[in-house]
């Protein structure tokens, strides 16, 4: 087992350790201690990792994105679904197989790292009893259902010295990559308003955990996509101060918020907006941002979630997340980009590689945390100040 320390800021609002091309963390961290009675791992020897659930989550992002990265390799899926079993082993031949993630726990000397890609009830106590075992931790979004709740885990993998990162995929989407760039290189001036849309047209109940209205399985989209979109601007525009949220039921028999608005006042002056629903039967543009001099807007989703979905698989030296010139965004002034105003920006290729390739870094002590839990527990605070505020109706303010 491989021991390597957060590398965090307390604060959780500093540097996301990737640099603005999504290549991988570009800072360097010290190596701490292993865990006791731990292996060393070395370059040559790949980091040994385990996935619990191969759902979505773990299926579509995680086992081949971890297949894919340089320095790891996926030794055990952890489902108790004999479906999901014989998945597993027709994609990743020789993998090993565990019906519960107890089964990992007496063999925690022959693992580097164990991500966890369950339902979002299992993080917290999966991630706990991964890092009371000594195991490194990959959690996906969100980490836990409130910020209390990630900054314990936060502290349990500092006293440990273990590295704990949050799966936060939406920091290494093309758009997100260019409205980066654009912003390190001043096109726009100075931002004033950030707009995010995570907007589907799904007008009919799928059900599943992710829909159920019982609080303990943090379903609905406040905490599901609305982890992305607000991750994705405390990373641009620093921390929250004030925020303002509509949540609401739409589809007859929801039992969670399947249509959200958040309001969000950043202490840089930034307003942003963001809109999570899945009943948009006209899709607004994913991001629009407003700036002193010019603003940037976009259409359409990165193309990597398809392509993965698809059975595409990143591949060393191969184009991955590139984006045909007729979806690249426009930048300008005082113009319609819907009428042909502005200028057409050449989109950043999407990196979602790049997350699992920094992990790899960080566990070897080269590299830093690509997401740590405290900047998972800032966007905590900040979904539950809307959960509040669209309960009472009213604006709250963070510390």
């Amino acid at each position: 087992m491989t021991g390597t320390t957060n590398g965090t800021d307390p604060t959780g609002t500093g540097s996301t350790g990737t640099d603005s091309t999504g290549t991988g963390s570009t800072g360097t961290a010290p190596s701490a201690p292993d865990a006791p009675g731990a292996t060393p791992a070395t370059p040559a020897a790949p980091l040994r990792v385990a996935l619990v659930g191969y759902g979505l989550a773990g299926s579509v992002f995680h086992a081949p994105l971890i297949a894919a990265t340089q320095g790891l390799a996926l030794d055990t899926v952890v489902t108790s679904n004999p479906e999901r079993q014989a998945q597993a082993r027709a994609e990743f031949p020789g993998v090993r197989l565990a019906a519960t993630a107890d089964e990992l726990w007496g063999r925690a000397d022959e693992l580097d790292l164990v991500v966890v890609a369950s339902p979002n009830k299992t993080h917290v106590p999966l991630a706990t009893a991964a890092l009371e075992v000594g195991l490194a931790v990959v959690v996906d979004k969100p980490i836990a259902g409130t910020a209390a709740e990630a900054r314990e885990l936060a502290a349990l993998a500092d006293a440990r010295g273990l590295l704990l990162s949050v799966f936060q995929n939406r920091r290494w989407d093309n758009d997100f990559l260019t409205l980066r760039k654009l912003l390190a290189d001043g096109e726009l001036g100075e931002v004033r308003r950030f707009e995010s849309r995570f907007e589907r047209w799904r007008p009919q109940l799928k059900g599943g955990w992710r829909e159920s209205g019982d609080p303990a399985e943090i379903g609905g989209l406040l905490y599901d996509l609305g982890s992305h979109v607000v991750d994705q601007a405390l990373t641009l525009f620093g921390p929250a101060t004030l925020v303002y949220a509509e949540s609401d039921l739409r589809r007859p028999g929801a039992e969670a918020d399947d249509d959200t608005f958040i309001a969000v006042t950043h202490a840089s002056g930034v307003r942003s907006h963001f809109y999570a629903s899945a009943v948009t039967p006209q899709l607004g543009p994913r991001f629009r941002v407003l700036g002193s001099e010019a603003g940037y807007v976009k259409y359409g989703l990165d193309p990597q979630e398809a392509d993965l979905r698809d059975g595409a698989r990143p591949t060393p030296g191969a184009p991955w997340g590139v984006e045909p010139e007729d979806l690249w965004g426009r930048i300008g002034a005082g113009e319609s980009p819907a009428t042909g105003g502005g200028s057409p920006v050449p989109t950043v290729p999407g990196d979602y590689p790049a997350y699992y390739a920094a992990v790899a870094a960080a566990l070897h002590g080269t590299g830093e945390n690509p997401v740590t839990a405290y900047e998972a527990a800032a966007a905590l605070d900040v979904l539950e100040a809307a959960r509040k505020s669209a309960a009472e109706g009213v604006a709250v303010r963070l510390a």
